[in-house]
């Protein structure tokens, strides 16, 4: 159990009355609603609000169900399938709207400059009990509105709009002006207030306001009104609170120690997934058999691949200048292109076993990227080419989402849709994100990438070093090249350079040991779910 649903189970039983004992001396919670019943017909009277034309009692019948009755028309229906949970037999279920008075502040206009200036707040000072006052807006607002919109010391204030129904209890000396996605609450009666911001709080921890399932979506005047409550006597409710509140600070340092445990973990887990990574292309994961074909024997496999490839037409002669890579007698690196050679020592990061060779990202690989469009240019029926993002991209795992855009089929060139083995990886994200690699398992008809994507198409289609070559990638040793080679784009944004990336210089073992290397990362992969 995490730290929320220990503080969603805590107040879970505070609500069903299982928290404290009931007291048989408590009066019971019908009289505390007769007495509010009371005081809103003398309000009405005194025309200080307006007669309720819905307003309902609710009870339960001879048959153990729960019926509402609507005291205008007599209208009575069964709600058995409202009720959440049980409660105690001296509780009552009541609708908000029968405890509180309510109602929204005052809807921003800039034009309107009809009495005084006064300051307000909006949803965004508004947090789950408590309040960020420190950059207050002022609007004018007339005597009447003042009346309307001002929250005054115990008002319950729970907003409409943002994160629907966060709420919290207005406990200064001082009043405050509302704005209009906020809705007032204030009792008719002196009561715990308290006790239903929890209800509140519960309410929207378990989804029953603003969740996704059942329950409300949204939370208008009306909604608010019609949200049913279990209600406990007021003493019960003060003793409930001082049971939470007991309870609650216990709960909250459980459930910061959990996160801290989580963080730990996830940290943990992250740099053993890095240390995994390095020493695999390092060649310390596995051992090396002397008897497996060398990786020179592998590059001379990519170029004949190449060479054909440009038969075909499918492929610029130009790919065809490949270097070579080679230590010299002297224990130096050289780098071979053409006819001549050049020493690049300084660049080679680590030794590699015998068998490996160090090449460059652009002799094993083609580096593009997706389709570049006008806005006006998507379609919204999703049909056509679907349009993957960096949002789409999380480390070894390719998402497809519910907004995904779409081009039209003529808008999109054959030779960039998604095929098996492409790895992707976005050329513009932040600085966290930089190297978040994922491999296309299969073809994908009909999909390809934005212009802010790389696709790296491998020139042979081997599952085996497509997988090496998206773990290599997103090896510390690589990450830590792309993010030297970025340029800043914007306040946020860094830029890979196609031209650099495919300069990298890679550690390539034999096909055999990729394969060895590839089983093994994703078996320790595997055990650190």
């Amino acid at each position: 159990m995490n730290g929320k649903q220990l503080k969603n189970s805590i107040l879970q039983w505070a609500i069903q009355g299982k928290l404290v004992p009931q007291d048989p001396n408590d009066e019971p919670a019908s009289m505390l609603l007769e007495r509010i019943r009371v005081e809103k017909e003398k309000l009405i009277k005194e025309k200080k609000i307006k007669k309720d034309k819905n307003e309902s009692i609710i009870y339960r019948g001879e048959d153990n169900s729960y019926y509402e009755k609507f005291l205008a028309t007599g209208e009575v229906k069964c709600i058995d399938e409202e009720i959440p949970f049980e409660i105690p037999a001296t509780w009552e279920w009541c609708r908000l709207g029968y405890i509180f008075s309510h109602c929204t502040g005052k809807a921003l206009n800039g034009t309107n400059r009809k009495g005084n200036l006064y300051t307000y707040i909006t949803t965004s000072n508004l947090y789950w009990d408590r309040f960020e006052l420190s950059s207050l807006k002022e609007m004018y607002f007339t005597e009447e509105e003042l009346g309307k919109c001002t929250a005054t010391k115990g008002d319950l204030l729970v907003c409409e709009g943002g994160d629907i129904g966060r709420s919290a209890i207005w406990n200064y000396d001082y009043n405050i002006r509302i704005q209009n996605h906020i809705h007032k609450l204030r009792s008719y009666i002196p009561l715990c207030t308290r006790f239903f911001y929890y209800v509140m709080y519960l309410y929207k921890g378990i989804g029953y306001i603003g969740g996704k399932g059942i329950g409300i979506q949204g939370l208008s005047s009306g909604a608010l009104h019609n949200i049913l409550i279990p209600t406990p006597s007021i003493n019960e409710q003060k003793r409930i609170i001082s049971q939470i509140e007991a309870i609650m600070p216990i709960a909250v340092k459980y459930e910061k120690s959990q996160e801290e445990l989580n963080q730990l973990n996830d940290s943990i887990h992250n740099r053993l997934r890095k240390s995994i990574l390095q020493e695999a292309i390092q060649g310390k994961l596995v051992p090396q058999i002397p008897e497996e074909r060398t990786a020179q024997e592998l590059l001379e496999q990519i170029r004949q691949e190449k060479q054909k490839l440009v038969k075909e037409g499918k492929l610029k002669k130009f790919a065809l200048s490949d270097s070579v890579i080679y230590k010299g007698d002297d224990n130096k690196y050289y780098e071979q292109v053409g006819k001549s050679d050049k020493e690049i020592t300084e660049e080679i990061a680590f030794d590699l076993p015998n068998g490996w060779s160090w090449c460059r990202l652009k002799d094993i690989c083609s580096i593009f990227t997706g389709a570049t469009f006008k806005k006006e240019e998507t379609v919204t029926t999703k049909e056509g080419v679907r349009i993957l993002r960096g949002g789409n991209i999380s480390p070894f795992e390719l998402r497809i989402k519910d907004d995904d855009i779409f081009l039209t089929k003529d808008k999109v060139k054959e030779d960039i849709i998604l095929k098996e083995n492409d790895i992707l990886t976005p050329a513009v994200t932040s600085l966290e994100n930089i190297g978040k690699m994922v491999r296309v398992n299969s073809d994908m008809p009909n999909t390809t990438v934005g212009g802010f994507v790389f696709i790296i198409r491998l020139y042979l289609k081997n599952q085996w070093l497509s997988k090496y070559i998206l773990y290599l990638l997103s090896s510390p040793f690589m990450i830590d090249f792309m993010k030297s080679i970025t340029n800043k784009s914007g306040q946020a944004f860094y830029n890979i350079g196609k031209e650099r990336l495919s300069t990298a210089l890679l550690p390539i073992p034999s096909l055999a040991e990729q394969h060895r290397i590839v089983a093994q990362i994703e078996k320790l992969f595997e055990q650190l779910r």
